[in-house]
């Protein structure tokens, strides 16, 4: 019976395990990008923009409304803070979970590129500075920060495996 339950692990041994934590916190950073503000500036006529990814947006008569959507951006970043989220369930297969996890890692490195190109467009000739930076521009940078600690993980859990199957 204990040899059954080691080789189907159940779902709360897939919550026990860290790496599924520090997966879930990359998930949690990603979708925080709808939260809170990446970058804002002055725009040429004095008004403060600040840019979401959901869009830019403006204060106008003391109601923040959006001026340009990010529609394209906000799909990619719903889809790219899944994939951490899916990757917890792939715990009977850490091989498979590694390969997702660097893969995710670059995706998240190409989607920062992405939105940070896209930032560029509509801010036009703003210089940005330390000041204008959000909490929205180091969650993409934290994200990558869970999953490395994830791989840390989920290398850990196989080494572990590996060292009871040399054992046996």
């Amino acid at each position: 019976m204990s040899k059954t339950l080691y080789l189907y692990p159940s779902f709360k041994d897939m919550l026990q395990r860290i790496q599924s934590v520090w997966l879930f916190f990359a998930s949690a950073a990603l979708f925080g990008l709808f939260l809170f503000p990446i970058v804002q500036w002055l725009s040429t006529d004095g008004k403060v923009q600040s840019a979401k990814i959901s869009g830019v947006y403006e204060q106008v008569n003391g109601q923040l409304v959006q001026t340009v959507p990010f529609t394209l951006l906000s799909i990619v970043c719903v889809l790219v803070a899944v994939i951490p989220f899916v990757i917890i369930f792939f715990y009977q297969n850490r091989s498979l979970q590694l390969k997702l996890a660097y893969a995710a890692i670059a995706l998240i490195l190409a989607f920062s590129f992405g939105l940070a190109k896209s930032i560029q467009k509509v801010a036009l000739l703003t210089q940005f500075n330390t000041d204008n930076y959000g909490i929205g521009a180091l969650l993409p940078s934290l994200a990558i920060l869970f999953l490395i600690l994830a791989i840390r993980g989920i290398r850990k859990d196989e080494n572990l495996v590996r060292s009871a199957d040399r054992l046996r």
